[in-house]
């Protein structure tokens, strides 16, 4: 990475070292309390988490490892009732219930790689779902989910982590960097910077992420080059295990990685795993060699629970079931496919996965796991506390920030992903440069005469166009790529939507200064509208407002869409009224009463008529041509030849515009700009609240 890419902000971490928590403390990055066996706090002296100069282990405490069951989950969804038939004109359909899953019940224990495959909709990424209490809106959910015996309901989340099947990154961040930003975010407050900035180096060691550290992340689809595959899903473990957390929920892990980069991954599970850690992955039809590296396994079929358990355990109860696998075959195909509803076969293939399922329900494996289940209860309810838990269930999180943190380095990462990547900044400042440059070739030193009119009040409102368009367009095509990175990190407790839109808004702020700025620069003066300093910086100032007024719509279109290809369509039909009124197209008294409304919301008629007053309020005359008198007229008309217009007044009144309006229009566009923003920020709360179901 190229040292003028590097930040300041984070350049105290060592590189060439790596920070190691002490084993022996109950706290490190998950823990700041200790306590012993028996519930009591331990002393405080044992709580300082020790940094060492030498080679991480990145494990979990044995003290703070966690063991997952979950007994007699029940998972359905209502599905309202209908009219059949077309246009609705046919049968009442009646509401039904839907089941997804039913009696599942299981453990997941510290050290176990757990695997849980069955056929499409058998209900594996629903079960995920409920185990993490994440995006359940919706399901009507019965059942008992437990940690170490307790109850947790949502404070599952504070000791857990989620990595989701799509990788989401900022790809002009560097592996380090993201690592970082995660980590002086999300980890234990009671850290200092430079414990966080260490456990950062464990971290990409621990993952494999050495060579690639200082490398940009770049975008997923290939627009620009970056990390592998391979290398982004590691990231996704490795953003996650800053904290260390005890239980790791894996959506599709190996998706769309080849068969070298899938073992790649299930090897940094197992490792993960054996450092004391629940690892609970879904995968669908891994390969043989892939299935040979989970240790455990959850075969589900219809919604119901066929196995759980070792996989040789597995291949001894399919052969009871007159099912074996066959030799130099797949085991998980051979499972999948067992368990598969075959089209044409349904009730065949129902009648076999019914009776597996009812044949495992009563096998002494799931009998073993019900007492193990029960067992852990049991032992909650003699051991009153538990240094993680008691904190989780009360609904605190230890990682949460200052509002002041979170600002601090949301603002820098924003401000790195602005102003990063150099070419696309070029790019914008040479087409705006271009721009201006041709319509200045256009519109070339305008003359102040009764056809000059026409053409410098038309180069007045093209400005504040090319202005608004070029502006609002710039945020609706970037910033919906970005919303989902938002809802994820604010579904995880990262940050809060305010400092989230703050950041964003001030670290773009001077780019698109800069933009107007130039634009106003080279048409101004190549226009040449009127030629002094003060109408100058006066058009200037405007045309930025102009230019954030653009920017705030295009924030709120791009917040209510959520897309970039829902806000395009969007945008356009938008603007196309508040063009109408601008003063240009239609008089100002001409328009509609039923649509005055409208006008007081569009800025392209405030931000004219300043820019209009500004032009003409200083223009004493305009030059009127000779008009020839026919030799039979009896009088020459008394104010001489014909002229629209004499001087600037006339021009303005002429378009019903008001000098004293000045001010006034000026508070209106702030008021616009203030008001949109607000609107955009509600707007990205109600999205980021929906999202956390």
């Amino acid at each position: 990475m190229a040292d003028s890419e590097k930040t300041p902000l984070l350049a105290s971490q060592d590189n060439g070292s790596s920070a190691q928590y002490s084993i022996g403390d109950v706290s490190n990055v998950l823990g700041g309390r200790g306590y012993t066996e028996n519930g009591n706090q331990a002393s405080e002296n044992n709580c300082k988490v020790t940094v060492a100069r030498s080679q991480s282990t990145s494990g979990v405490d044995p003290s703070l490892q966690i063991a997952l069951s979950w007994h007699g989950v029940n998972v359905s969804v209502d599905i309202p009732g209908k009219k059949a038939g077309c246009c609705g004109g046919g049968e009442v359909v009646p509401p039904e219930t839907k089941e997804i899953l039913r009696d599942v019940t299981g453990i997941a224990k510290p050290g176990s790689l757990l695997a849980i495959m069955g056929a499409s909709g058998a209900g594996k990424s629903t079960l995920l779902n409920v185990l993490t209490q994440r995006n359940i809106k919706g399901y009507n959910v019965t059942g008992d989910i437990r940690l170490n015996g307790w109850n947790m309901g949502e404070g599952i989340r504070h000791v857990s982590a989620y990595v989701q099947q799509d990788d989401l990154f900022i790809g002009t961040l560097t592996v380090r960097e993201q690592l970082q930003f995660r980590a002086l975010l999300r980890m234990d407050r009671r850290l200092d910077k430079r414990a966080r900035l260490g456990r950062v180096e464990d971290v990409i060691t621990e993952m494999g992420l050495t060579k690639c550290a200082d490398t940009r992340i770049g975008a997923a689809g290939g627009t620009n080059k970056g990390i592998s595959g391979g290398e982004r899903k590691r990231l996704s473990f490795a953003s996650e295990a800053l904290t260390n957390p005890p239980i790791f929920f894996c959506d599709e892990p190996t998706s769309g990685l080849d068969t070298f980069m899938a073992q790649n991954i299930v090897q940094t599970l197992q490792k993960m795993a054996s450092r004391g850690r629940a690892i609970l992955c879904t995968i669908h039809q891994p390969s043989s060699e892939l299935y040979s590296m989970f240790n455990q396994i959850l075969l589900l079929a219809e919604g119901r629970t066929a196995f759980l358990g070792e996989p040789n355990a597995a291949m001894e109860f399919f052969e009871k079931m007159q099912s074996p696998c066959p030799r130099n075959f797949n085991p998980a195909d051979h499972y999948i496919l067992t368990l598969a509803i075959v089209p044409g076969k349904e009730e065949e293939c129902r009648e076999r996965t019914r009776a597996i399922c009812d044949a495992f329900s009563d096998s002494e494996g799931a009998a073993q796991i019900t007492e193990e289940v029960r067992d852990l209860e049991e032992r909650a309810r003699t051991i009153r506390h538990d240094p993680i838990l008691d904190e989780a269930s009360a609904g605190e999180s230890r990682y949460a920030s200052s509002w002041f943190t979170q600002f601090r380095y949301l603002f820098w990462r924003s401000w790195i992903n602005t102003f990063r990547d150099v070419i696309l900044f070029r790019v914008r400042i040479m087409q705006t440069f271009t721009v201006a440059v041709i319509l200045g070739l256009v519109y070339l030193q305008l003359d102040i005469s009764q056809k000059g009119v026409q053409d410098i009040n038309g180069a007045i409102f093209l400005l504040i166009t090319n202005t608004s368009f070029s502006n609002m367009f710039a945020v609706v095509n970037s910033f919906p790529l970005e919303l989902g990175i938002f809802i994820r990190e604010y579904g995880t407790g990262l940050y809060r939507v305010d400092t989230y839109y703050l950041t964003k808004t001030f670290s773009e702020m001077p780019l698109f200064i800069v933009i107007s700025v130039i634009f106003t620069a080279v048409t101004y003066w190549m226009m040449g509208l009127h030629e002094t300093l003060n109408a100058f910086l006066v058009a200037t100032a405007v045309l930025l407002l102009t230019a954030n007024i653009a920017v705030s719509l295009g924030y709120l279109i791009s917040t209510a869409c959520g897309s970039v290809t829902i806000a395009l369509a969007v945008a356009p039909p938008l603007l196309i009224p508040f063009m109408l009124f601008g003063g240009l197209f239609v008089n100002n008294d001409n328009i509609p009463v039923y649509f005055i409304w409208l006008e007081y919301l569009s800025w392209f008629k405030f931000s004219n008529e300043v820019l209009v007053i500004n032009q003409w309020q200083d223009i004493d005359y305009i030059p009127c041509p000779n008009q020839t008198v026919p030799t039979n007229a009896t009088a020459i008309p008394p104010f001489g030849p014909r002229c629209a217009f004499r001087s600037g007044d006339d021009v303005i009144n002429y378009l019903s515009f008001d000098k004293d309006n000045v001010w006034r229009d000026i508070g209106i566009m702030f008021a616009l700009m203030v008001g949109f923003r607000i609107l955009s920020f509600l707007v990205l709360v109600l999205r980021a609240k929906r999202s956390k179901g």
